[in-house]
């Protein structure tokens, strides 16, 4: 089996990161986002890996053959944004002569069986029931448990079942055929071509398509959910943090990831933070964050925060004289 992993968006939601690091190459737990879905892929012996790159695509290729050296990896560019659809069909010529292909968004991190999910008989798209489906692929099914509709963003949705960005094709070639129907036939759904409507011109040939329910969906787009992601990861390994890194009068509170790399005095990291290669921190208090490469901190408060690679936060601590019942917010 080959895998598809679409990379090529520009991730402006997680600026001002974004400007100098591709949004898969942001670091959670440990790791790039990148990362996580290439060791999951990696585990169930799929290692033949075309990615389509964009924005900083240089970056991923150094990085995934440097840290990947026994995967087969392709690269392909995406010289314009123009949708899931458009990275897809760019790849048409790595897969259409497969029996199956695996296709998985570069953004998202998942939790849960995919051996389980690689073993069915169908095309499967993985799905999740969310509050607000207006911003996601839906689908809608048939008693069976088979698509019988799918739509992208609808503005009026008929289904709260979400299309969650991992999809296991069985017929590559109805694939190929349905995107160059897209594409080339200029079919666009809010100004992008969608890799929806080339499944749903699928079904209407007679593909039958199953859905496979994914509850661990931890999405990486912006910062907050980044986050939440970098907490759950750190959680599910529990205290995992390493003492090979320069550790002087620290005190730490799990979960968290110490690089062995970084360097950390008079200081109280966590819970939930993530400390990458080559930190230096010194005198601050850390909690909820992700500090990214080679970062210096020094006399910091940080919360809920992220710090980019080779950032500089010096900071001051202040000191108050306040009564009873009182209520401080410092900007």
């Amino acid at each position: 089996m080959k895998a598809i992993i679409p990379v090529a968006g520009i991730g402006t939601r997680l600026r001002p990161h974004t400007y100098t690091q591709p949004k898969v190459l942001l670091n959670v737990a440990g790791k790039p986002i990148l990362g996580h879905i290439i060791d999951k892929l990696v585990e169930n012996s799929i290692k033949d890996i075309l990615l389509v790159i964009g924005h900083l695509g240089e970056k991923i290729k150094s990085y995934t053959v440097s840290s990947y050296p026994d995967v087969n990896f392709e690269f392909i560019e995406q010289k314009e944004p123009l949708g899931l659809g458009h990275a897809v069909y760019l790849a048409r010529e790595f897969f259409e002569k497969d029996d199956e292909v695996l296709i998985i968004l570069g953004d998202t991190i998942f939790d849960f069986d995919l051996s389980k999910f690689l073993k069915s008989k169908f095309t499967t798209i993985g799905v999740k029931p969310v509050d607000d489906p207006r911003r996601f692929g839906v689908v809608l099914l048939d008693g069976d448990n088979f698509a019988k509709k799918l739509v992208e963003k609808p503005t009026q949705p008929e289904s709260n079942l979400a299309i969650v960005g991992i999809y296991l094709i069985k017929n590559p070639k109805l694939l190929k055929e349905s995107l160059e129907e897209v594409v080339e036939g200029e079919i666009k759904t809010r100004g992008e071509y969608q890799l929806t409507d080339a499944l749903q011109i699928m079904l209407n040939k007679g593909e039958k398509i199953k859905v496979f329910e994914i509850d661990g969906w931890y999405d990486c787009g912006k910062p907050e959910t980044l986050l939440d992601t970098n907490k759950f990861l750190l959680e599910k390994n529990g205290m995992n943090f390493r003492r090979l890194g320069k550790l002087e009068n620290v005190l730490l509170i799990p979960p968290v990831y110490i690089s062995p790399t970084s360097k950390i005095e008079n200081s109280i990291i966590g819970p939930y933070t993530t400390v990458s290669d080559g930190v230096e921190i010194s005198y601050s208090i850390i909690r909820n964050s992700i500090i990214g490469d080679d970062a210096k901190i020094q006399n910091a408060l940080l919360e809920s925060s992220i710090v980019g690679s080779g950032a500089v936060v010096k900071g001051d601590y202040k000191r108050v004289n306040i009564g009873d019942s009182s209520e401080v917010e410092f900007y």
